[in-house]
């Protein structure tokens, strides 16, 4: 319970005549049908609805208090209204003084691929060093007697915030998350008091909800620029064109710059090399030299692994233990995730990678692993940007050996045409609609030295077409299938 003027600051500007008087404020919430007597209701307007039509809702349900934009009007004017030109980050902000324990150190990571990556290796290497920590995502809530699932990679800012409030009452005291740009575009997570961030990359995504790569990158960088305080500590890759941008923007506000990548000077990737059970690296570390096995497959994972070490680093861990971590690294779910092994010995990966650059990433890394066919079995999803279909076809086509075109949540668009669109780029592919029939015909053809990677799906557990989602698991349609061939042959 918080009064209204102190879940506002005692911000004059932002209160009404009647939002003066002392109102006590049970809950937040930014959806009429989450209210609760007793609760503040953020009205914002969204891509779909506009929240300013359900006041009356949610006034209904018991709110309290009301905020929106100015200009809005509430029938029942003893219901206090709060207003502001960004009601977004003002819900941020109150979410973050509703629940005011955070835990002591808390870092964000953001970047097209690999957030999820670093945020798990982040936590990994923390928990190694004996700090307890968690990791908030894409694959939910993960840590000391965590394991809880999210809706969004970034959650809204009430879900965050009380998310973090709870992690800290567990004593977990280290926190690695993910930063979508939907999330830093949205403001969720301003009021989240962090003390490093992170950008990975920035490549092709997201642009049916970003105007161009220009508004993409703005978003991404909102994380430096607005989100991490002066003084901050900044771990950029210094291989991504997008560097000098960030760059500035953190001199300009005093952060501190930590760079990793083959380009950097801070944590340098000299050289790696394939093995059959990940890659022999050789780092540079504030100028000592440091070689070991990464057991994982991918030349990107070094990219992401650098990037997790130099957060930890910038959160004041030893470098020599830091680094020593690395070995004992894991891979996470659904990201070039070995989940079965054909009869004659080729094995079968599965990968969330559902954009170019991703796609092309995987192939290329998983090609020095192949000593006869690199498989893929891929699509696009539909209701998303169209302008890579082609593109993802073009880069399956020049990386392997065999493509598959199927579905891959076509949601409400025709599965068909979004298959067109993906074979424009890559003749003599094979097409398939029903993705099981696909993984099943994929698997049927492998033979020794082989190697097949599912595409796009990963972790996700379900298929969406029109408007249901309907149970489908990559990884156990791989194994299933790999179990009827071994039945058919004993």
């Amino acid at each position: 319970m918080l009064l209204l003027s102190d879940l506002i600051n005692g911000d004059p500007s932002a209160m009404t005549p009647n939002a003066t008087s002392p109102v006590n404020i049970l809950g937040l919430a930014a959806d009429s049908r989450d209210v609760r007597p007793g609760f503040l209701f953020a009205a914002i307007a969204g891509e779909v609805a506009d929240g300013r039509d359900y006041i009356p809702d949610a006034v209904g349900q018991g709110a309290v208090a009301v905020l929106a934009p100015p200009g809005t009007a509430i029938a029942d004017t003893d219901i206090p209204l709060i207003t502001d030109d960004n009601p977004r980050r003002r819900l941020a902000q109150m979410a973050a003084r509703f629940f005011p324990k955070q835990p002591e150190t808390v870092v964000a990571v953001t970047g097209t691929n690999g957030k999820t990556s670093v945020a798990s290796f982040v936590e990994q290497i923390w928990r190694s060093l004996g700090h307890p920590a968690a990791s908030v995502g894409t694959l939910g809530v993960h840590g000391d007697n965590l394991d809880a699932p999210l809706a969004h990679t970034t959650p809204e800012p009430v879900t965050l915030h009380r998310t973090l409030f709870d992690i800290a009452e567990k004593k977990i005291d280290h926190v690695a998350m993910e930063a979508s740009s939907h999330g830093l575009a949205q403001y969720r997570l301003d009021g989240v008091r962090l003390t490093a961030a992170a950008f990975t990359n920035l490549t092709h995504d997201h642009l049916d909800y970003h105007a161009d790569e220009d508004e993409y990158l703005a978003a991404k960088a909102r994380l430096f620029a607005e989100v991490l305080k002066p003084g901050g500590h900044a771990v950029l890759n210094a291989d991504s064109l997008a560097f000098p941008t960030l760059a500035e923007i953190c001199i300009a506000r005093s952060q501190h710059i930590l760079s990793f990548g083959k380009a950097a000077t801070d944590i340098r990737i000299v050289s790696l090399k394939p093995q059959s059970d990940g890659q022999q690296v050789y780092l540079q570390v504030k100028g000592r030299d440091h070689k070991f096995l990464l057991p994982l497959l991918g030349d990107f994972q070094i990219h992401n692994a650098a990037c997790a070490l130099g957060l930890v680093m910038a959160c004041g861990a030893d470098p020599e233990l830091a680094v020593a971590a690395l070995a004992k690294l894991h891979g996470i779910k659904g990201r070039i995730e070995k989940v079965a092994e054909h009869p004659g010995g080729a094995p079968i990966y599965i990968d969330y990678a559902h954009t170019p650059d991703a796609l092309e990433t995987v192939l290329q890394s998983l090609k020095p692993h192949v000593s006869n066919r690199l498989v893929v079995v891929f699509g696009c999803g539909g209701d998303r940007d169209q302008t890579k279909r082609r593109v993802m076809g073009e880069i399956a086509s020049s990386h392997a050996d065999q493509v598959i075109v199927t579905d891959d949540n076509p949601r409400g668009e025709d599965a068909a045409a979004i298959r067109k669109q993906v074979l424009a780029g890559c003749d003599g592919a094979s097409e398939f609609g029903d993705r099981r029939e696909a993984i099943e015909i994929a698997i049927s053809t492998l033979a020794a030295g082989d190697l097949l990677v599912i595409a796009g799906k990963g972790h996700e557990q379900g298929q969406i077409i029109k408007d249901e989602v309907h149970p489908f698991d990559d990884a156990t349609e791989a194994r299933d299938a790999v179990a009827q061939i071994a039945g058919a042959k004993s």
